[in-house]
């Protein structure tokens, strides 16, 4: 892909069918259960991206036996029902923050010094929260670098007690921590009582990953909104089917919105696991016509509303919003997301500034943003490396001339045919 990519308008109302890639929280969640459990599994509908293959390279150095399929969506795993005897260090998560934070609670079930690294940009995001996690845990970490950054070793096990080890997590860090010790618990040999404190964000992701350990036969007890009750049960092999991409998702949602015309997505629904469907009720709020199935959600464009809102529980399409601000009648906030300021980028600091780039008047706040709509003017957009960026940032040169996207390939991380898919939306385009 070309080192800058001009979007071009689609010039009038959109009318598609879309079916998104593969959930990358749940094939990351699936992927890792599969390879601590006992037996064979079979996942359909797996998303291929450096995010998802960086898992399928640590769970092979997990010692799990990996085949991918033709279609490249389905993988048979062979798991290693929570030995890890065999496993080869090091493992490298690239950038992908779910497989670094997952992999750090896994790497504690062994017995012996296993290094975990990563890329350049994942090394430089802290993870002392879940560190600390293991340490009270009786896990030792040793660090190549920083302290609480990558690369380190991890020396288990966890330490059997006369009774279930309690801990406690802050909730208002990235969910991923929380994840990756559930994740790990069934290995546990009394397993884990964990107890959020503090503000919570991301819950649905945490409520996803419970969905997925328990289909792969895990105990988990979630007695109240803060509390997780994993017992040491293991897992056994599934056939697990990965739903579409929720996040992804939004993007398709965001081009009917804005440019006009009806998308809808099969394969999400009113039963979906992942939160990031409840972007389309922001949508509703602002004005379009969204109409959610159990098995499908079709959104139909209309005059766009200014609203504030609470994204805490969806910082993921965060972005999208922003996007989607440009085109309201009025300002629109967006608050509870100062924690993505943590993520590939300072997410907040970066719209705020390639808004103005364009000629938006848009105002950095602690937990958010405020974008004032109006009209844009022509300049290339940075991407700062980050997927989430490129992807929304474009939604606004599909409706209007004059937007370039720069660095375009790094949608690579979750979404590599991002760009062929949103044409196969232009009115007359490919399909």
């Amino acid at each position: 892909m070309a080192e800058v990519l001009e979007i071009i308008p689609f010039g009038g109302p959109i009318s598609a069918t879309v079916v998104p890639p593969g959930s990358k929280s749940i094939t990351n969640r699936a992927l890792l259960a599969a390879a601590l459990a006992r037996g064979t599994s079979v996942l359909t509908g797996v998303l291929m991206a450096d995010d998802t293959e960086a898992m399928l390279d640590c769970i092979r150095s997990l010692g799990a036996s990996v085949e991918v399929g033709a279609d490249h969506t389905t993988v048979t795993i062979t798991g290693v029902d929570g030995d890890l005897d065999r496993a080869s260090s090091p493992f490298f998560a690239r950038q992908s923050g779910t497989t670094a934070r997952f992999l750090a609670a896994v790497l504690a079930l062994g017995d012996r010094p296993l290094t975990l690294d990563a890329d350049e940009a994942m090394r430089r995001r802290p993870m002392g929260d879940a560190l600390e996690a293991l340490r009270t845990l009786g896990v030792t970490i040793a660090f190549e670098g920083s302290v609480d950054c990558l690369p380190a070793a991890f020396t288990g096990p966890v330490q059997k007690a006369d009774q279930m080890p309690q801990i406690e997590i802050d909730g208002s860090v990235s969910s991923q921590f929380t994840s990756g010790l559930l994740l790990a618990a069934p290995y546990m040999p009394d397993g884990l009582r964990l107890e959020l404190v503090g503000d919570v964000v991301s819950r649905p992701y945490l409520d996803m990953t419970v969905a997925v350990m328990r289909s792969f036969g895990a105990s988990v007890e979630t007695p109240d909104n803060r509390t997780f009750v994993v017992h040491s049960s293991g897992y056994v092999s599934d056939d697990y089917h990965v739903e579409p991409d929720a996040s992804a998702a939004s993007y398709f949602f965001a081009a009917a919105a804005i440019c006009g015309g009806t998308v809808r997505i099969d394969g999400l629904g009113s039963s979906s696991l992942q939160g990031d469907v409840h972007f389309v009720d922001v949508l509703a709020a602002m004005g379009a016509h969204v109409q959610i199935d159990v098995n499908s959600i079709t959104v139909t464009g209309a005059a766009l509303h200014g609203v504030t809102v609470d994204f805490s529980q969806i910082s993921d399409t965060a972005q999208t919003m922003a996007a989607v601000s440009v085109f309201a009648d009025s300002p629109s906030t967006v608050t509870g997301i100062g924690f993505i300021r943590r993520k590939e980028t300072d997410r907040i600091g970066a719209v705020v500034a390639e808004l103005r780039r364009l000629g938006i008047d848009a105002t950095e706040n602690d937990d958010g943003f405020t974008i004032v709509p109006g009209e844009t003017s022509t300049a290339t957009l940075e991407t700062y490396d980050d997927h989430r960026m490129a992807m929304s940032m474009a939604l606004i040169g599909y409706a209007r001339p004059g937007v370039t996207i720069a660095d375009p390939q790094c949608v690579r991380k979750t979404f590599p045919t991002y760009f062929d898919e949103m044409e196969k939306l232009r009115p007359g385009g490919p399909k």
